[in-house]
């Protein structure tokens, strides 16, 4: 587990992607949650894609990011498809695309079909960062290995463990794999289950440098009490 003390705020907050995702979520709610993520000073604010025209409005001019989902939740729409709804959002106000790679044809073995897939959204992000789901629930060892090489030779930023809808979300195992497989520059993203500090900081520890989240709120506020705790001890 990472130590605090080796920490800083910004350390911890710019691993978050705070997560509006849900479908049900009105418009009040995702405001809430953008002014939220604005508040904590965290990597982006991801959006459902027909949130981030006038969310992107909302964080101009700060140092929140606007990251939003391609190819969701499933990603069995045609690479067409993809690469026109990458160009849309890109063009509305996204920063970072999290797409779902093609999880029937990654089974299968098409591992021609599953690299153009996603360098067709890497290249209509058109310099933007792209974080590639796997939906690991779905998957054996080996085509998560393939996956990781697979988004490497694509171009793609990040290789991410889930959509948050699966059965499953990240796991440790999962996590040292996917670090193990892709190379230096190529980062990690835990997806589904990060709830506390604690687990937040144990993902930072086998070398995640983001994580979706929904309790973005209850884990800093948490990291702010344990370091005004180890302040006020230092100074005792």
């Amino acid at each position: 587990m990472a130590a605090i003390d080796s920490l800083e705020y910004r350390d911890v907050a710019k691993t978050i992607d705070h997560s509006l995702l849900r479908p049900e979520l009105d418009l009040a709610t995702v405001r809430e949650g953008v002014e939220l993520a604005l508040r904590y000073d965290v990597a982006s604010a991801t959006l459902r894609p027909a949130d981030v025209a006038w969310a992107a409005e909302l964080v101009a001019g700060t140092d929140v990011l606007i990251s939003t989902v391609v190819g969701f939740p499933h990603g069995s729409q045609t690479t067409a498809t993809k690469a026109a709804e990458t160009e849309e959002l890109v063009a509305a106000g996204a920063d970072e695309i999290d797409m779902v790679l093609n999880i029937g044809r990654l089974i299968s073995g098409d591992d021609r079909f599953v690299e153009d897939d996603i360098r067709a959204v890497v290249e209509a992000a058109d310099g933007r960062l792209v974080k590639v789901i796997f939906e690991n629930a779905y998957l054996d060892d080996a085509q998560k290995i393939r996956a990781c090489e697979l988004t490497a030779a694509a171009r793609a930023g990040f290789v991410k463990t889930s959509t948050g809808f699966a059965p499953s979300g990240a796991t440790t195992d999962d996590l040292k794999l996917m670090r193990e497989h892709s190379p230096a520059h190529v980062q990690v993203k835990a997806a589904g289950g990060v709830r506390t500090l604690d687990a937040l900081l144990e993902v930072m520890a086998v070398g995640v440098t983001r994580i979706g989240a929904t309790a973005t709120e209850t884990i800093l506020e948490d990291f702010k009490a344990r370091k005004a705790a180890l302040a006020a001890a230092g100074a005792a």
